[in-house]
């Protein structure tokens, strides 16, 4: 054990080996199944009713761009909440919010008010920032050898809400069209709000990790620049920041690339639905890769899947040449971004974990909301080929970056 904290005599004992974090991953993976659905019903529904409410068109997109923003903007202050009153309440808290902004977000649609759509699609981003930490929460408990199998577990569930997220647009859009004939969409919102409930249910069922507590007068370990500074953690941000960013960048601007090319609204949504797919599927195998070939590799195989997935973006325009775009970006995503999770456990003592995870995600989800407000502007200024032939760059200096540490065998956290 590390000389700089110890477990409190209160805490609860540890299970035999993994068990307890093999719950917990299990619980969070259903738990992100019913969250984790929360922007797929943005997405898909934000620019249809930010058209049919916004007085200027140009502002259609806006709810999307805001559900990042508040993704971004929820990281430090979920983070604060749940170093202050643990993981289980902080996510209550947390479902509780997504719970309040799903039935803003239907209010403002059944009172034609843009502006009260739009703080409720900021507020359920803000939900997402506390669904986001799932992944984190998952490693509290686990052995350095389950970590990246606990990740992949967890991350598993986003499967689950890829699936459940359209299903909700689907389903409350036929059971409510007669109800709400001037808002059908509301429903939707109002489903979210039902799945957050739910989610507030099955976070209540998480346990606690035994506690740790720091020695007196550094209760919260080292400064965070500090560990900031360390090349591990910058390894680690980086990679995640560019496997998250150029994955949003592409998948926002492929659907408009696709009909801007004649092709099919539903061909560009089939694709959408594969991507997603992707994303999340090798989910249920990563966790094992990164076991037996290295977090460093996993990870860099990633970001040479959303290189390789450029290319096939520059190569044509066919629907076929997009599907398999989109799909090798998915399962680009889900190796880089898990692997990079993984690098980010490396970076932090115990005490540290709340505020080094919130660091790293305000810094990831910062860039992609960042990234979604700017796809839509350079696709329409360059075209689907100058979208692709910026992908080369980011993906060359994380490549760069991660060689460099696996050279320099930089060591992990004590």
């Amino acid at each position: 054990m590390s000389a700089h904290t110890h477990i409190s005599s209160s805490a609860a004992p540890i299970p035999d080996g993994d068990a307890l974090a093999k719950r917990n991953a299990l619980v969070l993976a259903v738990a992100l199944a019913l969250g984790g659905s929360s922007p797929a019903i943005v997405v898909s529904l934000g620019g249809l009713v930010g058209q049919s409410l916004a007085s200027n068109k140009e502002f259609a997109t806006l709810p999307v761009s805001l559900l990042n923003l508040g993704l971004a903007l929820g990281t430090i202050p979920a983070a604060m909440l749940m170093r202050r009153a643990g993981r289980r309440i902080g996510y209550i808290v947390g479902a509780a919010i997504g719970l309040f902004g799903g039935c803003l977000a239907a209010f403002g649609i059944t009172s034609f008010s843009f502006m009260l759509f739009c703080i409720g699609t900021l507020i359920i981003g803000m939900y997402g920032s506390f669904n986001q930490s799932y992944r984190f929460a998952a490693t509290d408990s686990a052995s350095e050898a389950f970590k990246p199998r606990a990740i992949s577990w967890v991350m598993s569930g986003g499967l689950a809400a890829g699936i459940i997220g359209p299903q909700t647009v689907i389903w409350t859009r036929i059971w409510t069209r007669d109800a709400v004939e001037t808002a059908p969409f509301s429903g939707a919102f109002l489903g979210q709000a039902v799945l957050a409930f739910l989610s507030m249910i099955v976070v209540s069922f998480l346990r606690p990790a035994p506690v740790i507590v720091a020695p007196s007068g550094s209760s919260g370990g080292r400064p965070l620049l500090e560990i900031m500074r360390q090349p591990r953690f910058i390894v680690a941000a980086v990679t995640g920041l560019v496997s998250y960013s150029l994955m949003s960048f592409v998948m926002t601007a492929a659907p408009l690339a696709m009909i801007g090319c004649g092709h099919p609204v539903g061909a560009a949504a089939l694709g959408i639905q594969w991507h997603i797919l992707a994303m999340f599927g090798p989910s249920f195998f990563t966790g094992r890769l990164i076991g037996r070939f290295g977090k460093g590799r996993v990870t860099a195989a990633g970001l040479v899947l959303i290189a390789v997935s450029a290319l096939v973006g520059l190569s044509g325009i066919t629907i076929a040449h997009f599907w398999i775009t989109l799909i090798l970006l998915g399962v680009g995503w889900n190796f880089g971004f898990i692997g990079a999770t993984a690098l980010v456990t490396e970076c932090y003592r115990p005490e540290e974990r709340t505020k080094v995870q919130a660091a790293n995600d305000f810094l990831v989800f910062g860039s992609v909301a960042a990234a979604s407000f700017s796809a839509g502007q350079l696709l329409n200024g360059g075209g689907w080929d100058s979208v692709n032939w910026l992908v080369f760059p980011p993906v060359l200096v994380a490549l760069v970056l991660l060689s460099w540490q696996g050279r320099a065998k930089f060591p992990a956290a004590a």
